[in-house]
């Protein structure tokens, strides 16, 4: 599901993040990546501590309902996807220098290693489920 966000920056701050449905759930970001990600981490967060302790979850606003709401006032409104999928650890055997590499890539990305290492994986399996799907076959040259 994606909800409203309100994206603020003021001089000298970061990025910060609040949701006009879910008041009280916050976050920020040193980049617009960053407060973006951590938009959607804590938007999870919140629905899902929400939902163990019971508590309805509120359907998405729509922007035309936003409109005049003061909190909006110098900020911009972005959609959030909320991933409610459960997170589990794994443990992971690899050699320093493989890690160190890992570790080195997902700084320069502004990922956590975790991050980096989910993204590598799924962006390898669209790669090769595109490489597998059927190609069309190709007209027979006619002469």
């Amino acid at each position: 599901m994606d909800y409203i966000a309100y994206l603020h920056k003021d001089r000298d701050s970061d990025f910060g993040v609040s949701f006009p449905d879910f008041p009280g759930c916050v976050t920020a970001g040193k980049t617009l990546e960053e407060a973006r990600r951590n938009a959607e981490e804590a938007l999870s967060m919140h629905i899902r501590g929400m939902a163990e302790d019971g508590e309805s979850i509120p359907k998405p606003s729509k922007l035309d309902e936003i409109t005049d709401d003061p909190a909006r006032k110098g900020a911009v409104a972005i959609l959030v996807s909320a991933n409610l999928e459960k997170t589990v650890r794994v443990n992971i055997t690899a050699r320093e220098s493989q890690i160190a590499a890992i570790d080195r890539l997902a700084q320069r990305a502004g990922m956590t290693r975790s991050a980096y290492i989910v993204k590598s994986a799924t962006k390898q399996e669209k790669r090769l489920s595109r490489n597998r799907a059927p190609r069309k076959a190709r007209p027979a040259n006619q002469h």
